[in-house]
C-alpha cells in the first residue's frame, strides 16, 4: 500500500487542552504521527501535525479520511480556531540534507533584514524549515533551521547581506557537535572587560599618551605585538606594586560577561581566558568568575616596584593559538569543539584554529576572518549562537536565586 500523509494546521488563541483535544480525536483513526510542531506568539497558537496513513484502492481511505477530516473540523470549531488540511505523499516528506542553523541578531530586527536574509537563502537553493526566537532582550535573536545549502557559500552570502542590513548572522552546522560540551577561549581586553589594562596602568604612571602612541604604531603594522608590548611595559618602570589593586577596582566587565560565564559553567562548558595583558589582573578575574584556564603575561616586580620588563614568554598572536590548543588538550576536547572569541589582530590565529571563531565588536580584519561577528555590546549574545535562549538563561537564574544586583567590582556592567 502507498503511504499517504495529511497535514493538519490549527491556528487561533492559545489555551490549555488544544493539543490534547486534537490527538484524542486522531486516536480514533488508523494513523501514525509523522511530525509535529507548535509555536505560540503573543498568545496565538499555531499547531501543525503531520499524520501518515495507508492509501490505495482497497484501503478504504476515502471513508476514513472524510470522517477524520470532519472530526478535526469539529474540534477546531469548538475551540474557536481555524484549521487547514492538505494531503500529500510520504515520499515527499523527508527532510532535506545539509542541515544548518542560521542565527540572526540585532538591537532591533526590521522586516527588511528578515526579507534580505530569507531572500539570500532562497537564492542559494535552500529552504527554511523552522524559525524560532531565542531572545528579544537586550537584543533580538532568531534562529532559522535551513536545509539544502552549502555552509561555506551560504556564510559568504549572508555575511554580505548582514552588512547591508546592519545585523549579525552566524551560520553553523547542526547536529550533536553543536550541543556537545565545549571549551570557550576568550580574549580579555576589550572583550571580557571594557578597555585596555595597560592603559589603566599607564594612567597611573602618567604615560598614557606615550603608551597610546606605541599602540598606534603596532596597529599600523610598524611594530609586532611583542615589540610593542616591551616598549609599553618599559614606560611603567618604577610603578609601585600596589597599583595592581587600584587597577583591579577600575576594571569593568563587558555587559553580559558574568551571565555568559555563569550559564556556560552550568552546562559543563570549560571556560578559558587568554590575554596579552597581565596575570596580576587576570588572576583576579579567574578567581571571581570561576574560570578554568588562563594565560597572560607576567610583569616583573622587584622590591615592590615594576621593573619595566615582562617575565617569561610573551603571550602574542601565535601564543594565544598555542594556549587554545593546550587548554583543549587539558579539557580532553578536540579543537573542533572549541569557541574562540576576540576583537583584535592578536586574536586571529586562535580564531582561525577554533571550531567556531567569533569576532566580538572587532576590527574589520577580524570580522572578515571569523566565522561570525557579534557587534552588539552584550557579551551574553554569544549564548544564542550556541542555541541557548534568553528564556532558558532567565529560568536557570531564577531557579538558582540569581538576581541582577551585583556588588563585586568585577561585576559592574555585567
Amino acid at each position: 500500500m502507498d503511504q499517504r500523509t495529511l497535514l493538519i494546521t490549527l491556528t487561533g488563541p492559545d489555551r490549555p487542552g488544544v493539543t490534547s483535544r486534537l490527538f484524542s480525536v486522531l486516536s480514533a483513526f488508523p494513523v501514525t504521527v509523522a511530525d509535529i510542531e507548535q509555536v505560540v506568539i503573543r498568545g496565538r497558537l499555531t499547531l501543525g501535525v503531520l499524520v501518515a496513513y495507508a492509501g490505495g484502492p482497497s484501503s478504504g481511505t476515502g471513508t476514513t479520511l472524510g470522517a477524520m477530516w470532519t472530526a478535526v473540523e469539529r474540534v477546531a470549531e469548538d475551540l474557536g480556531m481555524e484549521v487547514e488540511l492538505s494531503t500529500g505523499s510520504q515520499a515527499k516528506e523527508h527532510r532535506r540534507r545539509g542541515r544548518l542553523s542560521v542565527s540572526v541578531l540585532g538591537a532591533t530586527l526590521q522586516p527588511a533584514a528578515i526579507a534580505g536574509i530569507a531572500g539570500r537563502i532562497a537564492a542559494a537553493g535552500a529552504n527554511i524549515d523552522r524559525i524560532e526566537r531565542l531572545a528579544q532582550w537586550p537584543v533580538t535573536c532568531i534562529e532559522l533551521s535551513v536545509s539544502g545549502a552549502d555552509p561555506g557559500s551560504l556564510r559568504v552570502e549572508l555575511a554580505a547581506e548582514a552588512a547591508i542590513q546592519e545585523v549579525d548572522v552566524a551560520v553553523q552546522r547542526t547536529g550533536l557537535s553543536r550541543r556537545a560540551k565545549r571549551l570557550i577561549v576568550m580574549d580579555v581586553d576589550s572583550t571580557l572587560i571594557q578597555g585596555e589594562v595597560i592603559e589603566l596602568l599607564a594612567a597611573h604612571a602618567g604615560c598614557l599618551e606615550e603608551v597610546a602612541g606605541v599602540t598606534e604604531q603596532a596597529m599600523r603594522g610598524e611594530l609586532d605585538f611583542a615589540e610593542s608590548l616591551r616598549r609599553r611595559v618599559a614606560l611603567l618602570e618604577g610603578l609601585p606594586a600596589e597599583v595592581f589593586e587600584e587597577v583591579r577596582k577600575e576594571v569593568v566587565l563587558t555587559p553580559g560577561a558574568r551571565t555568559l560565564v555563569r550559564t556556560l559553567k552550568r552546562l559543563d562548558f570549560r571556560f578559558a581566558i587568554v590575554s596579552g595583558g597581565f596575570t596580576q589582573i587576570t588572576d583576579g578575574l579567574v578567581e571571581e568568575l570561576g574560570i578554568d584556564y588562563s594565560a597572560a603575561n607576567v610583569l616583573e616586580v622587584i622590591d615592590g616596584r615594576l621593573t619595566g620588563r615582562v617575565v617569561g614568554d610573551i603571550v602574542d598572536r601565535p601564543g594565544k593559538a598555542r594556549a587554545l590548543e593546550r587548554f583543549a588538550k587539558e579539557a580532553g576536547l578536540p579543537i573542533s569543539q572549541t569557541v574562540a572569541i576576540g576583537d583584535g589582530a592578536n586574536d586571529l590565529d586562535m580564531i582561525a584554529a577554533a571550531g567556531l571563531g567569533v569576532a566580538f565588536n572587532a576590527k574589520p580584519v577580524v570580522r572578515q576572518a571569523a566565522d561570525t561577528a557579534v557587534n552588539t555590546p552584550y557579551l551574553d549574545s554569544i549564548l544564542y549562537l550556541l542555541g541557548i535562549s534568553r528564556d532558558e538563561v532567565e529560568a536557570a537564574d531564577a531557579e538558582d536565586g540569581v538576581t541582577s544586583t551585583v556588588t563585586s567590582p568585577w561585576g559592574r556592567g555585567a
